[in-house]
């Protein structure tokens, strides 16, 4: 029995499962955002914030490799880890730095009205927040009138 098993299955064997989810969150941390179906965006979001968790510490060898073993290319796990420079010669914090003082949530999905012709699957976009979004900001206290 299933016993409240975590995470779904997607439809597919572990191994399967599993490389899927470690090609989603690569391709998260590659381009900033994907377009998939929203079980995938769902299933992919923990995996992509316990990489950038895992690097917000900063550089370690062991850190690294860990990350090393979820990451499919290696220029992308050093995006965690060392500040890069994009195809458009813009040079980019690294990932783990860029959210060094938020504590969690440092990706988002949205929902999209569109589905996919094929099947009629609900599809969703899973990016990471924008830079401007990890800046702290204050909280504004509502105002008070008297009526």
């Amino acid at each position: 029995m299933r016993h409240r098993s975590a995470g779904t299955k997607l439809k597919r064997e572990p191994e399967h499962r599993n490389m899927l989810l470690r090609n989603l969150a690569t391709s998260v941390l590659e381009h900033g955002k994907i377009t998939t179906t929203l079980a995938k965006a769902k299933a992919a979001q923990p995996v992509v914030e316990q990489l950038i968790t895992l690097a917000k510490g900063g550089w370690d060898l062991n850190k690294f490799r860990r990350s090393l073993t979820v990451v499919t290319k290696k220029d992308i796990a050093w995006r965690l880890f060392k500040d890069y420079v994009d195809s458009d010669e813009k040079t980019h914090k690294a990932i783990g730095a860029r959210f060094a003082d938020r504590q969690g949530g440092y990706t988002r999905i949205y929902k999209l009205a569109k589905v996919r012709q094929g099947d009629c699957s609900q599809m969703a976009v899973l990016s990471l927040i924008p830079e401007d979004e990890t800046l702290a900001q204050e909280p504004v206290a509502p105002k008070v009138t008297k009526s």
